[in-house]
């Protein structure tokens, strides 16, 4: 698709673009990737986004860098740390708690200031240290408490950084593959506000920002000076839209409107095939559960319930509302995977035991287990979520279970899970479905399952409180030989299955569907995918 910039008038799911005049003699067309997110509005432009996910894949790696990444290159393979901003890193072998990070010498910002030490240093100032003039708690809270392991952040050289956890700590490869960098001389120049900055936001990415309609667009320009030249993009123009009804999306594809959907709607796979689009799935680190809640008085709090809760569900029946979009999860992780591991009990579809172990806690037809959930009606690698709870809600009534949604938007139930169960304004809350992704073990597992991340510290909403939980998490972290590692988180898994800690439903398939004229996409195993290599037939 070939359009001048001033024809880029798309309003999200709304209007239509304007068909292109003739350009005149000799002018260069401007090659233009509009893609429709499934997110009510455009992520935060600070640098560490929100909105999950998305926000990570699409104003995450395209405008603020991180030091690690992952390799997107190959959809036939799981994704592997590579280096990013830092050319390498290592822990010292006589003290685990330190680590140099070297830094790449020909980063530059959007600006035109350069990535080095100092840079990095202020932008874990901005991250860690409220007492600094940058400190934005926007960003700190988007961490998700990963960066409480860190000590000290101090500079070696140039391009060198010693970075200094509290304890010997594996994970720190994998924290600085999601902390961005924002660029210190932008945040001057605008006013020393991020505010202002997320107005004029300046990175180091392949893609340097355009312009920002708040709820409708935000477009991004190819940065034809990018330090990794093997990645510079191949459009001059990526055109970000918010479109959370799938049904739209789906339409403006159809239409013409938009390049590239997320998570199309599984009716609409027959109708999009039919008119030539192309519908791209991939396994990846990603499953769809229920978390629940370990507070005070939450039924969920009773083992034998949660139990029932797993049992209630037809997985397959979930998968086959998905036609192909899914694939059923009796664990976080799939059988087969090295951290699946060996539980004891087993995730499986019975609602004649599901009923007996809510008798057993003392649920009948005299007295129904009565719970409320909070979902969302769309959102990062959230699926069909309607759909999907609404199937759900019928099979766990069919097991004597009474379930009500709170339905909230994707940008409201990120801070929720940020909250945590114990908070006042989410009492009576047994349940928050949010997808989520294992792509490395510290996000995957010890952020949601240790206790001292217990919210706002980390990821354990539900409040679990498992001292063999902890023990595990803290072994995983203390563990730098990757085959030890992998035992232990395969032990972690196994006990987080026979605890049922979540109810666990389906795995995604990460469909994605797009026009004919979007070539050489390549669908990694992983939440964030590289479009640098997308170009317009």
């Amino acid at each position: 698709m070939r359009l001048r910039r001033r024809q880029l008038g798309l309003l999200a799911g709304a209007a239509a673009l304007p068909l292109p005049s003739a350009l005149p003699a000799g002018a260069q067309a401007e090659t233009v990737l509009r893609v429709a997110m499934t997110l009510s509005d455009i992520p935060y432009l600070g640098g560490q986004t929100d909105q999950g996910g998305e926000g990570w894949r699409f104003a995450g790696c395209t405008l603020h860098e991180t030091l690690v990444n992952w390799d997107l290159s190959r959809a036939d393979r799981p994704t592997r740390l590579i280096p990013g901003l830092a050319r390498s890193w290592e822990a010292d072998p006589a003290d685990r708690r330190r680590w140099t990070f070297r830094l790449h010498q020909a980063a530059r910002f959007h600006d035109g200031s350069r990535f080095d030490a100092d840079a990095l240093v202020w932008n874990m100032q901005k991250l860690m240290d409220p007492q600094a003039p940058h400190y934005d708690p926007r960003q700190a809270a988007q961490t998700f408490g990963r960066l409480n392991a860190i000590a000290s952040v101090e500079k070696v050289d140039a391009f060198t950084v010693a970075i200094t956890t509290r304890l010997p700590d594996a994970m720190v490869p994998y924290y600085f593959g999601r902390i961005m960098m924002s660029s210190p001389a932008q945040w001057e120049k605008v006013g020393r506000s991020w505010d202002a900055y997320v107005r004029a936001p300046s990175g180091t990415g392949p893609w340097k920002f355009d312009r920002l309609v708040p709820r409708q667009r935000l477009e991004l320009l190819r940065n034809p000076d990018y330090w990794d030249k093997a990645r510079i993009p191949q459009t001059d123009r990526l055109v970000l839209l918010p479109i959370p009804d799938a049904n739209t999306r789906t339409a403006a594809l159809l239409s013409g409107q938009v390049d590239f959907i997320e998570a199309p709607p599984p009716d609409a796979a027959a109708r999009l095939k039919s008119a030539g689009m192309q519908i791209v799935t991939n396994t990846y680190q990603h499953t769809w559960p229920w978390f629940l809640s370990r507070v005070e008085g939450a039924p969920t709090a009773d083992l034998r319930v949660r139990r029932a809760l797993n049992l209630a569900i037809d997985r397959d029946g979930i998968a086959g509302l998905l036609q192909g979009f899914g694939k059923p999860a009796v664990g976080n992780v799939p059988p087969g995977h090295p951290w699946f591991g060996k539980p004891a009990w087993q995730i499986r579809y019975d609602p004649a035991e599901a009923k007996r172990l809510l008798a057993e806690a003392g649920y009948g037809p005299a007295r129904p287990l009565k719970l409320r959930v909070t979902i969302s009606a769309s959102g990062s690698g959230q699926m069909q979520p309607q759909l999907m709870n609404e199937a759900m809600q019928e099979m766990l009534r069919a097991v004597g279970v009474e379930v009500g949604f709170e339905v909230i938007d994707w940008s409201t139930m990120t801070q929720r899970r940020g909250q945590g169960a114990q908070m006042p304004d989410q009492a009576g809350i047994s349940g928050l479905n949010n997808s989520w992704s294992w792509v490395d073990p510290d996000f995957g597992f010890l952020s949601t399952l240790d206790s001292t991340k217990i919210p706002p510290r980390g990821n354990n909403w539900g409040n679990a409180r498992v001292p063999e939980f902890d023990r595990l998490c803290a072994a995983v972290r203390a563990e730098f030989d990757p085959e030890k590692q992998d035992a232990l988180l395969a032990e972690l898994h196994a006990r987080m299955v026979e605890d049922a800690t979540w109810l666990f439903v389906v795995h995604d398939m990460n469909p994605r569907a797009m026009s004919p004229k979007v070539k050489g996409f390549v669908q990694a195993q992983h939440w964030i995918q590289d479009l640098t290599a997308i170009r317009m037939g």
